[in-house]
């Protein structure tokens, strides 16, 4: 079974449904890495001022606005978490309208609703009261760290979290340039379009549709490994690992400067310490050899 991506519960009224929450598509696509035809190597790409044209570090980066061109507003890291909704684990349902209402343009995302072993009577009766009411339940829900507009929809034995876009994120339709009315169109010309459509009409079976354009390039391209057309990429030459080491050493040597003051280390004292010693030794040793000058005199 799927792993869930998110887990909750649904919420109406007193009514408390633990779910799930799991992907309901697979993304497909075939990705390409961007090469230098002379190389094959990959190409990277980097963060570059406008004004200096150099590279800029993540940590010298901010977030900005642009309330008006050249103008913004700088954004903290603090600002965002005061702005974010507070992250419950709960599909709050707050309205419940008919299905068909509702434009095909503001669903975006699908995600399939699957019960906790606990909830199956519940999941179940929400299920069935949606049928029968051909209702959809209209609910937020807060996933990772964002608010989203969402409908529970009951489909086949299913529940559905379909995610929605805001009216806010829906272009304007009279925006877009369209003929008003017939524009000259005739009766005769609309009866035969009508008989067209009514000769391809027929029942819908989406396993019918095939996405040709993968299949055509997965073609060509197992095509090539087949018959050994691969391009090799150079490999990165290799860090220099001691001018790497040196720079550690010099940090952890600087680090315990600062620690202990700039105080000399332990083991430079003890070995100043030991000089006393070899003095105290070479005194024994002078004693030793004037005693015995004067037993040979006597």
């Amino acid at each position: 079974m799927a792993r869930a991506i998110w887990k909750g519960s649904i919420s109406f009224g007193l009514v408390n449904i633990p779910v799930g929450l799991y992907s309901a598509e697979t993304r497909d696509d075939i990705s390409f890495k961007l090469l230098d035809k002379k190389t094959m190597s990959p190409i990277h790409y980097k963060r570059v001022s406008e004004e200096s044209s150099k590279e800029v570090p993540w940590e010298e980066t901010v977030r900005g606005y642009e309330f008006s061109p050249g103008q913004y507003v700088v954004m903290s890291d603090e600002d965002l978490k005061r702005a974010a909704p507070e992250a419950t684990q709960t599909i709050d349902i707050v309205d419940f309208v008919d299905l068909e209402d509702i434009s095909p343009l503001y669903f975006d995302k699908p995600y399939y609703l699957g019960p906790d072993k606990k909830g199956a009577k519940s999941y179940a009766l929400l299920r069935e009261v949606l049928r029968r009411t051909k209702k959809v339940g209209i609910a937020k829900v807060v996933i990772r760290t964002r608010q989203y507009l969402a409908a529970v929809v009951a489909r086949g034995d299913v529940l559905t979290l379909e995610l929605m876009r805001y009216a806010h994120e829906l272009r304007d339709a009279s925006e877009v340039d369209v003929p008003h009315g017939k524009e000259g169109v005739s009766e005769r010309e609309i009866d035969m379009a009508e008989r067209l459509v009514e000769g391809m009409v027929s029942a819908w079976d989406p396993e019918k549709y095939k996405d040709t354009y993968r299949q055509e390039l997965m073609k060509t391209i197992e095509k090539r490994v087949e018959a050994g057309q691969l391009e090799s990429s150079p490999e990165p030459a290799p860090k220099p690992r001691e001018a790497r080491s040196n720079v550690v050493d010099l940090m952890a040597l600087l680090k315990q400067s600062v620690e202990q003051g700039g105080r000399k280390p332990a083991h430079k004292a003890a070995s100043t310490k030991k000089a006393p010693a070899k003095k105290t030794a070479a005194k024994k040793t002078a004693h030793k050899s004037t005693a015995a000058k004067k037993r040979k005199t006597a």
